[in-house]
């Protein structure tokens, strides 16, 4: 399952140009990120993976890697193309907040992923410390392309989901709602709430370290 799944948002990834914007070759590319496959094949399959708003695991490219408005324009949802108020220079503003420690290399897994069901209508600033109560890590902004570059279904007219993982050194925080029935990257003030925004998260961020680090199936059950 975790197989095919992997092969799937590898091909995405190809197929919306990732490795031209990484100044890489198809094949190249693919080179680059195959060996995390066998950590996607390690995963054990989770009984609320069906469960609204979660996703088995998700391959993220990190930002250093891609062009953040032309990912978006990538992205495709019921036939309608996505887009972003911010330019690639004012995304690569957006860095990852203390506290998040983002796997080296060019490419990693995220699992446990969730898009904020249980904190809409409640402040980035307030969501904040339930996430890290529950012991939640916030989604990046690249996480939060990342998502629905393969999940595009996940972004809801009524569940859009802020990304408090990346912060700029101001009062924003970039989100992804639905707007005029495109998904579309903004961003809103941390202190102001919305009905239809909530706060993703996920559980982990792995690559081949992780995998290296486990010396028995036991372990996996762990993550």
């Amino acid at each position: 399952m975790h197989r095919a799944e992997f092969e799937r948002q590898l091909t995405t990834l190809i197929q919306k140009g990732y490795p031209e914007m990484a100044g890489m070759t198809a094949e190249a590319f693919r080179k680059s990120l195959v060996p995390l496959q066998p950590l996607a094949e390690a995963l054990p399959i989770q009984e609320d993976e069906q469960q609204e708003g979660l996703v088995p695991f998700v391959l993220v490219v990190k930002g250093d890697w891609f062009d953040g408005e032309k990912a978006m324009q990538a992205i495709e949802r019921k036939k309608k193309a996505g887009f972003s108020v911010m330019d690639a220079e004012e995304i690569r503003r957006f860095t990852p907040i203390e506290g998040i420690e983002i796997p080296t290399g060019m490419a990693y897994l995220m699992t446990g992923i969730d898009t904020g069901n249980e904190t809409l209508n409640i402040t980035p600033n307030d969501a904040m410390p339930i996430l890290l109560e529950q012991q939640r890590s916030p989604l990046t902004l690249e996480e939060g392309i990342a998502l629905i570059t393969h999940f595009p279904d996940r972004v809801k007219k009524n569940n859009g989901f802020s990304l408090l993982g990346s912060r700029c050194g101001d009062r924003r925080v970039t989100a992804m709602w639905i707007s005029e029935n495109k998904p579309k990257l903004g961003w809103c003030w941390a202190g102001n709430p919305h009905t239809w925004l909530g706060s993703a998260s996920c559980l982990a961020r792995l690559d081949e370290k992780t995998l290296e680090a486990w010396s028995s199936p036991y372990q996996v059950d762990t993550i």
